[in-house]
């Protein structure tokens, strides 16, 4: 039913409780999982530009690595993970990656932030679920790095 599973990632201590439910379910149907890191450059559109961005950007592309990384050590060796680094809003390169990918389901996580924050900030999860054209699951993370074993915690990612 799912041949490709698209999972988003931030590289978050909780991403370890997406995993789970994205692994689940490549288990079960013997899919591979796609893990994408999206640099959003949206928040620096606006900015002027100047030499130093260059460098914010490039160390945006080393923490979307690093999670990458995370990813695959999490994800069991029997499961297949294709890698994908994209740049600009997260909602829309999530959804053009799940399309231009055959990707059939998008597992990812929502922050469950309400109120204030949520019009402020918008959900990404939210719109991913309106303009996604595949099934999307959203798993609650609201996981600390108490709730995470030593060696299941990300190293080199900031806390």
């Amino acid at each position: 039913m799912y041949d490709r599973i698209l999972v988003p990632t931030d590289g978050s201590p909780g991403s370890r409780v997406i995993l789970t439910h994205a692994e689940a379910l490549a288990d079960t149907h013997d899919s591979e999982i796609h893990a994408l890191y999206v640099v959003d450059t949206g928040r620096f559109s606006t900015l002027p530009h100047e030499p130093t961005w260059e460098s914010v950007t490039d160390s945006l592309h080393r923490e979307g690595e690093m999670a990458l990384d995370m990813v695959e050590r999490l994800v069991a060796d029997d499961v297949t993970v294709t890698r994908a680094t994209a740049e600009g809003s997260p909602s829309q390169e999530i959804v053009d990656y799940a399309n231009q990918h055959g990707c059939d389901l998008i597992v990812m996580g929502t922050h469950g932030r309400g109120g204030i924050d949520r019009l402020l900030l918008g959900s990404v999860a939210e719109r991913v679920v309106r303009s996604a054209h595949v099934p999307v699951v959203t798993v609650p993370v609201e996981t600390t790095l108490q709730d995470i074993s030593e060696d299941e915690q990300p190293t080199g990612v900031p806390q």
